[in-house]
């Protein structure tokens, strides 16, 4: 008789939030023998890039509405994409104060996050000519302050 072997699911695969606070536990007690490193490091790592992506989808959708609030002439939707702008522009600062080595990363995807913003705007508004470079300064106290329409 053959007896099927199941392999064993730990707690991380079973609950990641309970695996969170147990890791929680065992960092604050010391108790660095028991603690699941590997998983620690994956979720260490994820937990990076996850705000590096934030602060790019944060960056393209602030370029995206300065572009239309600067360069699409339709007055009914200025107010809408200013909150847009006013939004982004406030999750992006409270990102940078958590973490301010990521005002790198944003200085760093800029030219991307232009890009990806103007392939957007471009589609959206066939009539609208939009200009191939940023014409604006964009340093990141300038992208968080300035009003470039007025």
């Amino acid at each position: 008789m053959t007896q099927a072997i199941t392999p064993s699911i730990t707690l991380y695969e079973r609950d990641l939030d309970l695996w969170l606070e147990t890791a929680i536990a065992q960092l604050k007690a010391g108790d660095f023998h028991n603690l699941d490193v590997e998983n620690l490091i994956e979720e260490l790592e994820g937990l990076s890039g996850s705000n590096k992506r934030e602060v790019e989808t944060r960056l393209k959708r602030l370029i995206e509405h300065i572009l239309k609030r600067c360069y699409v002439n339709m007055p009914e939707c200025f107010r809408g994409w200013e909150v847009t702008i006013i939004n982004q522009r406030d999750e992006l600062q409270k990102l940078l104060k958590q973490s301010p080595s990521l005002k790198r990363h944003f200085s760093k995807m800029f030219d991307d996050s232009f890009a990806t913003a103007l392939k957007i705007v471009r589609t959206e508004y066939l009539e609208t000519a939009f200009p191939e470079t940023w014409q604006f300064n964009r340093d990141i106290d300038t992208m968080l302050n300035v009003d470039f329409w007025e």
